[in-house]
């Protein structure tokens, strides 16, 4: 098959784009910078110019293609108009390029986040069907993709990952670091509830989403089934890291919310985007991100390789091999 990737220079969709050219798909990928056709060569896809701000560009990049796999975006931003200017009007001139460009496209896969529903309460799973109500300024712009989505006249299907982790995922390697003194601090007492997702398990779920027929016009939730607090997470860390538990460091959230605040204007101030803003707090304090994968199980036929404690162990022997973690 023909297929476009967008995002794959980044985390999830590097994988995504390595795992469909294993796969032998011709590959093609739509990035900014011709810097990054090594990076994209290296994994067996081919580099494609353009931006999801370039209609014209966009409408080169999906002619001819059988599947778009929309995964680019942007995850830490100044301001909500920053946010919605990607996530949500990108990805609505994406669609519309499809629309014009490539009448007969198969599917138009969008990757987008369970921060578009926001968080549930405790003991309760999200399902593909709970109302919407996105916390921060970053769940309401993916949210805003999946409406530009559902409007357009593109056959789709929208994948929600919770929280991912795995080989290069830069957010998490900040855990892994701080359990190396054999502490691990936690909002609250950390007991929020996440679903958690290892990205090879989901890349492969993306790619089902794609082909399965009756996920057209469909939507899936894909984690590791149950959920798991945030304080046994740490903990699950520190085992692959140091071989023992680490001590549990509970932040009160006035604390917490200083901290993250700190962290957000040091960031502003260094003319760098983060993904520890204030405005996050709303995630980060929730009592849930539990979500249900009945759907994808059962439609899909999707179920995760790994459960937390191989995902966890191979992602610290990825950052050990890389010099990331000593």
């Amino acid at each position: 098959m023909k297929i476009l990737v967008t995002g794959a220079t980044g985390f999830v969709g590097s994988h995504l784009a390595a795992r469909l050219a294993r796969g032998g798909d011709d590959v093609r990928c739509l990035a900014r910078r011709p810097a990054q056709a090594a990076q994209l060569a290296a994994i067996g896809a081919r580099f494609v110019p353009g931006s999801l701000d370039d209609r014209a560009s966009l409408e080169a990049a999906v002619a001819g293609v059988d599947v778009v796999y929309h995964l680019a975006g942007v995850t830490a931003a100044a301001s909500e108009r920053e946010f919605l200017a990607v996530n949500a009007e990108g990805t609505a001139r994406l669609v519309e390029a499809v629309g014009a460009a490539n009448p007969r496209l198969a599917r138009l896969v969008y990757i987008s986040s369970l921060a578009a529903v926001g968080p549930t309460t405790h003991g309760s799973l999200l399902s593909e069907a709970s109302p919407c109500r996105p916390v921060t300024a970053y769940g309401r712009s993916k949210l805003g993709g999946e409406e530009a989505v559902r409007r357009g006249r593109v056959p789709w299907t929208i994948v929600r990952p919770p929280a991912v982790y795995g080989p290069r995922d830069p957010e998490l390697l900040r855990m892994f670091r701080i359990v190396r003194f054999g502490i691990a601090p936690v909002f609250g007492r950390g007991r929020q509830e996440l679903s958690l997702v290892y990205v090879e398990d989901l890349s492969a779920g993306i790619v089902q989403a794609g082909l399965v027929p009756a996920a057209a016009g469909r939507t899936y939730h894909l984690a590791h089934p149950g959920v798991v607090l945030a304080r046994d997470l740490v903990r699950e860390v520190g085992r692959a890291v140091r071989g023992r538990t680490p001590l549990i460091v509970p932040v009160p959230p006035a604390i917490a919310a200083r901290i993250v605040r700190a962290i957000g204007r040091a960031a502003a101030a260094a003319g760098r985007r983060t993904v520890v803003s204030e405005d996050k707090m709303a995630e980060f304090l929730a009592p849930a991100w539990g979500t249900s994968v009945e759907l994808a199980e059962r439609e899909l036929g999707w179920r995760p390789a790994h459960d937390l404690r191989s995902g966890i162990a191979a992602t610290a022997a990825w950052y050990r091999a890389e010099g990331l973690l000593r």
